[in-house]
């Protein structure tokens, strides 16, 4: 019993999966999700429009798209620890630097800046990271890290809301980036110093036993697999664009008054939480595209519900668990998906290229849906996202079938 302990909190899986658990909780809520407290008092502030205001994350998310497939090479070449620290201090450069602009085009270029720190920290990165420092146990950590990433929101919107409160939108900004700074560097460096060692008792068990998912995919195979994959992941990034942002709106459409609306949504966390527990414990011995299979198809059949829901509360509340269990769990098929048919080699670049359409997608969304919704009305935007999530689910179904004629 002496020994087992030592070894046990010695092992790098532990280690790097609740440093990078920290560091995401952290650098999603102070970037990434900050806009969803302070853009109201930036826009009173500044005089702005909400829609200027938001247009900043738009940016960011279109910059993390251009630059994605170089960040995912950079990640193989120098390793995730030098560019995840990296991308920590852009952040938090970024966040300082957003507290004090003054002017509309200084806001958008700073929100670019943000972009690129965010793609070189956040969970792509974090995924990566993950690999190169447990390949024997690459999925298991992706799924164990996203359970901490469920947190991010709710932590510092709370956190947030009482800063601006206290201080104003500008100090809450400063204070981000310094907690993003004292918390997140030191945690991506020392965090992912150690890699499991051939001899570790896990990597050897690995090795004697043969993956479920088959050799990995090489040459025209592989290249066709990414792309199919990327366009899977693309649909399903329209949808969960404008859920992200849309949802109470969506919400109150679907018959909910305001405060029930706000209610139902924060389900939505709990939800996505709840669904990665599902996968750890109950779904690990699955290969990942069957996951994948289950999750996206539970996408198509949550956007049933809601058309069908005629202002029922608890068919919207069922509509809420189902979709946010669905994105909980796409969340780490977006990881494991890619390790199971294209290995641990040159994972960095090949989520780095899988990431360039899905971001650019998602900043995308939101403005798409408003125009549909503005044009033909909240009925025909809930089509079209059902429409989405169902093509998204018939992609994935083929891409199934296709692999496993060439496995």
């Amino acid at each position: 019993m002496t020994q087992k302990a030592p070894a046990r909190f010695s092992d790098p899986f532990l280690f790097a999966v609740c440093a990078l658990g920290i560091t995401q909780i952290t650098a999603w809520g102070t970037s990434y999700y900050c806009l969803g407290v302070l853009a109201g008092p930036i826009a009173s502030d500044m005089g702005w429009s909400r829609s200027l205001v938001y247009f900043g994350f738009t940016v960011s998310l279109l910059t993390m798209g251009a630059v994605s497939t170089w960040a995912g090479r950079a990640i193989d070449r120098y390793g995730a620890r030098a560019v995840m620290s990296t991308g920590t201090m852009l952040v938090s450069a970024g966040l300082l630097m957003l507290s004090q602009v003054r002017g509309e085009a200084a806001y958008l270029a700073v929100w670019a800046f943000l972009g690129v720190g965010m793609r070189l920290c956040l969970y792509d990165a974090a995924f990566a990271a993950l690999v190169q420092v447990v390949p024997s146990r690459g999925r298991r950590a992706i799924s164990y890290l996203t359970l901490f990433g469920a947190f991010a929101s709710t932590v510092f919107w709370v956190l947030g809301h009482y800063l601006n409160e206290a201080a104003g939108w500008r100090e809450t900004l400063a204070w981000f980036a310094l907690i993003n700074f004292v918390v997140c560097l030191p945690l991506n460096w020392f965090g992912l110093a150690r890699h499991e060692k051939a001899d570790h008792p896990a990597a050897a068990a690995a090795a004697a036993q043969p993956s479920p998912e088959g050799k990995p995919l090489a040459g025209r195979v592989r290249t066709m697999a990414i792309a199919l994959f990327a366009f899977v992941m693309s649909l399903n990034a329209f949808v969960f664009g404008v859920v992200t942002v849309q949802l109470v709106p969506l919400l109150e459409a679907a018959g909910l008054a305001a405060a029930a609306a706000v209610w139902v949504a924060s389900m939505k966390g709990f939800a996505q939480f709840g669904g990665r527990v599902v996968e750890i414990f109950f779904a690990r011995n699955l290969r990942a595209i069957t996951v994948a299979r289950i999750a996206i198809g539970a996408l198509p059949a949550s956007f049933v519900l809601l058309l069908l829901a005629s202002g029922n509360f608890h068919a919207i509340l069922a509509f809420t668990l189902l979709m946010g269990a669905s994105q909980g769990v796409i969340t780490i098929v977006r990881g494991a998906v890619p390790l199971a048919l294209f290995g641990a080699t040159g994972y960095g670049a090949v989520l780095g290229l899988l990431a360039t359409p899905i971001l650019i997608v998602n900043a995308a969304a939101p403005t798409l849906f408003s125009l549909i919704v503005e044009r033909w009305g909240w009925t025909a935007a809930e089509v079209v996202l059902l429409a989405a999530a169902a093509a998204s689910w018939l992609a994935m179904e083929a891409m199934s079938r296709w692999y496993e004629r060439r496995r």
